[in-house]
């Protein structure tokens, strides 16, 4: 066995596993895909520490641990449309599209997007887009789950919105040095339904950091 390849057996066995993440899917999906291909050179030694990792353009990749445990709390299921905002250079991204049927992946920044497409490119249930999706999106269709991977201080009605009746999305929401990430069901039309699952630290989604307190 390689050292990459050992590496990537000790963050499922050592991190993943012990921390009660315990999901058959997403621990394959997760052992199928080489986490190094998708962080810079200079991090690979890197790529499966639990860490969070500097893609370029100020953003950062989850920690693997924390992935892990946003693709349990949602539980994808291989028949669902899942919308993901913040592609990042495509890591999150490919895990999800292991486990749906379709994801559609929203990057602001287009740098990032570009390298998620090479990373991605032989994914054919894979569609990135480039743009601000801090305050809602423009679909064809709704989707049946959603994915934050950076924070909100407050989750937006125009993504909710985009769920269809049954849908869910997993949000990050707060502020440092605690947030809560929740798992919130669209029940009916003009009803939903929200819980904590767990709870983490992450940066927030461009566009909708925490408005800066003044002080006198």
């Amino acid at each position: 066995m390689q050292q990459q390849e050992i590496a990537q057996f000790n963050m499922l066995e050592q991190q993943v596993r012990p921390n009660e993440v315990d999901n058959t899917r997403v621990l394959d999906a997760i052992r199928e895909i080489d986490r190094a291909s998708f962080v810079d050179e200079k991090l690979v030694g890197l790529a499966y520490a639990d860490t969070a990792l500097a893609m370029g353009y100020g953003q950062t990749m989850l920690p693997p641990l924390l992935q892990a445990k946003i693709l349990q709390a949602v539980d994808i299921q291989p028949n669902e449309v899942v919308l993901e905002i913040g592609t990042g250079t495509g890591y999150l991204t490919v895990l999800i599209a292991q486990l749906a049927q379709q994801v559609i992946s929203v990057e602001i920044v287009p740098e990032l997007s570009a390298q998620a497409q090479q990373n991605l490119a032989a994914f054919n249930n894979i569609s990135l887009q480039v743009g601000d999706a801090s305050k809602g999106w423009q679909l064809d269709d709704r989707v049946d789950v959603i994915v934050a991977t950076a924070a909100f201080v407050n989750t937006p009605d125009e993504l909710l919105n985009l769920l269809n009746v049954g849908g869910r999305m997993l949000v990050a929401v707060g502020e440092a040095p605690a947030m809560n990430v929740q798992l919130i069901h669209r029940v009916t039309e003009r009803e939903w339904q929200s819980k904590t699952v767990f709870e983490t630290v992450m940066p927030h989604i461009i566009n909708a950091e925490p408005k800066a307190k003044f002080e006198f």
